[in-house]
């Protein structure tokens, strides 16, 4: 199967996104949490990586029981993270340096602090009553249906106030929105242009399927397959199949209202989807050009690691969409970083480094738009933070089954020595962890054969080569260990890559390796065996590929 372009290739298709979680990055205050002027701090080191866009988490007003996620005010800057004109500033330095820059706008829900949500839940008949998801009990007392919260328990709290429920699909302290009315759609379209007229470059879309409800308040069925790639198996909510709660069909126009929007700043979006069909969703959602640039699931960001998965989230994605465009994802900040997600238990840290510099390199070659984690260039394992300095509710909850995402949002180790590694000199609102400060940056930079080097050097090895930017996609078969695929672009010859994901050597048969010269320059080191008559065997050590061009491939 072979996976086409069919048009002319826009920028954002062959770019690099670099996620920074604010709270985590640089502190310059002294008060243990990041901020905008560290980020502004840092952008050299960004820009010095060769990505293209920067996706800031949230910055906004927020009382942070869910860390920015809850948002008080869509249109200010929390004072925690700085100023508005700390923003500008952002932008400006980013500008100068070639660096766009994507905020990460939560449209689904807002704070219970918000002043929407005080206006709404003050009684049934002011102007903003119907802004949010609120329903009658039932007879007995209980919720209107069945519906679950991703966080735990029932989707549905009870408020004093107005006698009536309404509805979370996270935390209690995240009433869910209402896009059934016009009016709420419309805030949130003003929203956005604030931000795009201060020069915004583009929007996250945070869990961008969870919209809209359905009107009936039907009770969801249960699920016929789990769904176990958006939680995890001690978490009910993958019990439901979600066919009322979120992913309905009216969500549709409102992201075709949101690209007209960003069609008059030449800003891009990507979208968040978490749902029972992550792909089905993210082919409708960048279909046709008018909705999403491109989209992404939580499909690789779980536990499973195998050829066989990560061939068929492509191919299944580019089989169903129309000129949709997919970002692949292994790492950010709600899931266990991949050095540790895909390593094998027992897996020394050379063995970690050595897969993380694998990922990166089967990430860079998929057709897509990739999107890297702050710390994946410096192959961080998955931190351990103990259950008495847990700050992520989710994990609390959960635990010790899911220990949530604290572990992997855990500061950035900038040095190794001084306090800190050198985040902040206050007490950091999550610890340090100790097995970075050997993989801080400063330590890193000046290592020619560091991660973060590799990672550098694979960026600007990737760019050279179009045919991974924008080129057509088709996989060959392979035992699950490996992966094996080409991309073809006209005018260029094909480049043929194998990946190891095993921890052991591995031997792989392509016939097509045999006209191939190999590509060097990825600084992932494998080989053809010595000896073999047609030289279609490539030897591949522990998380090693191999990367060769083929002319007249088409």
């Amino acid at each position: 199967m072979t996976i086409s372009s069919n048009d002319d290739t826009p920028w954002w298709r062959e770019a690099i996104i670099y996620q920074v979680y604010p709270r985590s990055y640089l502190d310059t205050n002294g008060d243990g949490v990041g901020d905008l002027p560290g980020i502004t701090a840092k952008l050299d080191y960004i820009a010095s990586l060769g990505v293209d866009i920067v996706w800031l988490s949230p910055f906004f007003k927020s009382p942070m029981k869910d860390f920015g996620y809850d948002i008080a005010d869509y249109c200010d800057v929390d004072p925690m993270f700085g100023t508005l004109a700390d923003f500008d500033a952002l932008i400006a330095r980013a500008h100068e340096l070639g660096l766009k820059i994507m905020i990460d706008q939560v449209m689904a829900h807002t704070s219970d602090e918000h002043a929407w949500f005080r206006e709404s839940r003050a009684n049934r008949d002011n102007p903003k009553a119907d802004w949010y998801v609120w329903a009658d009990p039932l007879p007995d007392g209980n919720p209107p249906n069945n519906w679950l919260s991703l966080f735990g328990g029932s989707a549905w709290q009870w408020d004093t106030r107005r006698k009536q429920y309404y509805m979370h699909n996270f935390l209690v302290s995240q009433p869910q929105l209402n896009f059934h009315n016009p009016d709420v759609q419309q805030a949130h379209l003003d929203a956005l242009r604030f931000w795009l007229a201060r020069g915004v470059d583009g929007v996250r879309m945070d869990a961008c399927n969870f919209h809209f409800h359905h009107r009936s308040l039907q009770s969801n069925p249960p699920a016929l397959v789990r769904d176990t790639a958006t939680v995890s198996d001690s978490n009910p909510y993958g019990m439901q199949a979600h066919l009322y709660d979120k992913t309905q069909p009216e969500n549709l126009d409102f992201l075709r209202r949101i690209r007209t929007l960003l069609n008059e700043y030449g800003a891009v979006s990507i979208g968040e989807v978490g749902a029972d069909d992550s792909l089905a969703v993210m082919a409708d959602y960048t279909s046709g050009g008018d909705k999403l640039h491109m989209a992404y699931s939580f499909n690789l960001l779980t536990a499973q690691f195998s050829g066989t998965h990560i061939r068929r989230q492509v191919e299944e994605f580019y089989a169903r969409v129309q000129g949709g465009w997919a970002s692949w994802s292994v790492g950010n900040h709600d899931s266990v970083r991949v050095a540790t997600r895909w390593a094998k238990p027992d897996a020394t840290p050379a063995q970690s480094a050595a897969l993380a510099r694998l990922v990166l390199a089967l990430q860079l070659s998929l057709k897509g738009t990739p999107c890297l984690y702050q710390g994946d260039e410096l192959a961080l394992p998955e931190a351990d933070v103990p259950y008495e300095l847990l700050q992520d509710p989710y994990g609390i909850t959960f635990w010790p089954e899911f220990k949530g995402r604290d572990g992997c949002r855990t500061p950035m180790p900038w040095t190794a020595a001084g306090p800190n590694a050198g985040f902040t000199e206050g007490k950091p609102w999550l610890p340090v962890a100790e097995p970075h400060l050997g993989l801080a940056v400063q330590g890193q930079d000046g290592d020619p054969a560091s991660n973060l080097n590799f990672a550098r050097n694979l960026i600007r090895w990737r760019r050279a080569l179009p045919q991974l930017t924008h080129g057509d996609i088709a996989f060959a078969d392979a035992p699950d260990g490996l992966l094996a695929l080409r991309r073809d672009l006209p005018g260029h010859p094909s480049v043929l890559a194998v990946f190891n994901l095993t921890n052991a050597p591995q031997t792989y048969d392509w016939p097509q390796s045999a006209a191939a010269a190999a590509l060097d320059g990825h600084g992932l080191h494998a080989h053809r065996a010595a000896g073999v008559a047609e030289g279609g065997q490539i030897n591949l050590p522990a998380y090693g590929a191999w990367f060769g061009t083929l002319d007249n491939a088409r």
